[in-house]
């Protein structure tokens, strides 16, 4: 036994040697199996992967050959802009027409270019407008130089707890009456008016509000047993305070644009108190209660800055002729979703105001001379998606967040990195391949499109913000600061 016991340990013994003597010789057999030693052992595998390699170089060169072209775009002018976008000579005495307008309503006012352009939107689209602000902030005043731009009628009233539905629909007919007819006198009325002003808008009674709501929004008023058109293409309307009252919800949701008037601020007061002369008469009317003069330079005009009918027809153009591609439609989407779901309190949009901001997005995009709604229209979505003041910050910070230049770069790269590792599976299948091909000709059809639209926003240093007929300068300075 005992020699049997030596046997076996002098056995293990060999075999521990032999395997420790043998192990390097067997690694490096491996390595020159399984792993590249001269240029002709190269395994099929890696052949591919280095192929893989060179495509994706390919690629990152192409990407970094265009990415140059738009740094070296350099700053452009409203002239090669126009000539880009091949506009027609219509459109392009629109947009002169629509900078002389705002020139001419915001000649003499302080700090009132965000109002303006608003404004003048709202009347393009032919959608209603709410300053909401003190008195004394020249809300009547830019309506009544609205109308003397277009040369429409105007109308003006402030309600009280105590308006009658006479105030603003005009007294009954004594005729009619004799006839058993209820109808009302409307000449010199709101159902009358092309552009009106409606002070304290958020005080009228609920006999005022039935007949208000249907010619806000269908462009109807019911005169006796006759429902008749009415020509309204902006009503401007005025309130100190926002409405607390859930009858005034409906009122308020008519208005798709917004916007908080404020007072001059510290900087600007030495031009307000400077900047403006003052007749005697002015300053006998402001005495005695009366409203500033419209600007007279206005009525000077020998013809309309622009013609009520030139207003529908571009609305109609651009309705009809401007697309809206799913990046803008998704923002939209995800925006309101934000809003609904993930604020507190939830901020409530309507399926009728998403669809009129999309429409007031084409007219945007139309007369900046595009054929298509890109993602920086979206900035005045601010002005439309909010019901408290505090809600104004929320919309505007998250589209600044979607809007920055970080715009999906980790997400693709996943998915460059998910197209390379099935690619090396793939090990040359040819349904494999075709499939990932396919997919690799999405992604750079989709890459091609970002590009493209970093090209149009840098280009002049962000000349589409800059230039953009309906975003101030201030704002345009801030957006490009916050998204740069």
């Amino acid at each position: 036994r005992r020699i049997e016991e030596g046997a076996m340990q002098r056995a293990a013994l060999q075999h521990a040697c032999f395997v420790a003597r043998t192990r390097p010789r067997r690694r490096a057999e491996r390595k020159r199996r399984n792993f590249r030693v001269h240029g002709s052992d190269m395994p099929a595998w890696e052949q591919q992967e280095v192929e893989i390699e060179q495509e994706v170089l390919h690629v990152k060169r192409t990407v970094e050959q265009e990415l140059q072209k738009v740094r070296d775009a350099g700053r452009g002018d409203l002239e090669k802009m126009e000539e880009d976008a091949n506009f027609d000579e219509e459109l392009i005495q629109i947009r002169r027409r629509i900078e002389k307008a705002t020139n001419l309503l915001q000649k003499g006012l302080v700090e009132r270019e965000k109002e303006v352009k608003l404004l003048l939107l709202a009347t393009l689209c032919r959608e209603h407008i709410l300053f909401i602000g003190p008195p004394g902030t020249a809300k009547s005043e830019l309506a009544r130089r609205m109308s003397m731009v277009c040369r429409g009628n105007y109308f003006e009233r402030l309600l009280t707890r105590f308006s009658v539905p006479e105030e603003l629909f005009g007294p009954l007919s004594m005729k009619g009456l004799e006839m058993d007819q209820y109808v009302r006198k409307t000449h010199g009325y709101l159902p009358e008016a092309s552009i009106a002003f409606v002070d304290e808008i958020f005080k009228a009674n609920s006999a005022i509000l039935n007949a208000l709501l249907t010619i806000l929004n269908e462009r109807l008023f019911d005169n006796g047993n006759k429902r008749i058109p009415v020509p309204l293409v902006c009503l401007v309307g005025a309130s100190n305070e926002l409405p607390e009252s859930e009858e005034l919800d409906a009122l308020y949701d008519r208005f798709l644009i917004r916007k908080i008037v404020r007072q001059v601020s510290e900087g600007g007061l030495s031009q307000l108190l400077t900047g403006v002369a003052w007749e005697d008469d002015d300053v006998e009317q402001a005495a005695e209660g009366e409203a500033s003069p419209v600007d007279p330079s206005i009525d000077d005009e020998e013809e309309p800055v622009l013609l009520v009918e030139d207003l529908e027809k571009t609305r109609r153009k651009a309705i009809a002729g401007v697309a809206v591609p799913p990046t803008v439609i998704d923002l939209i989407s995800d925006l309101r979703t934000f809003l609904q779901n993930k604020c507190e309190p939830p901020v409530y949009v309507s399926d009728r105001r998403l669809v009129k901001a999309v429409a007031m997005l084409k007219v945007a995009a139309y007369t900046n001379g595009r054929s298509q709604v890109n993602e920086f229209d979206c900035l005045l979505l601010t002005h439309c998606f909010w019901q408290r003041t505090e809600d104004c910050d929320k919309v505007d910070d998250w589209l600044l967040s979607q809007l920055s230049v970080d715009d999906g770069a980790k997400q693709v790269k996943y998915l460059l990195k998910g197209l390379f590792a099935r690619a090396c599976r793939a090990q040359g299948d040819a349904q494999k391949c075709a499939a990932i091909q396919g997919e690799i000709l999405q992604v750079k059809a989709l890459l091609s499109s970002k590009v493209s639209a970093l090209r149009n926003t840098l280009g002049g240093e962000f000349a589409s913000i800059r230039k953009h007929l309906w975003i101030g300068q201030d704002d345009a300075e801030a957006i490009v600061a916050a998204i740069s």
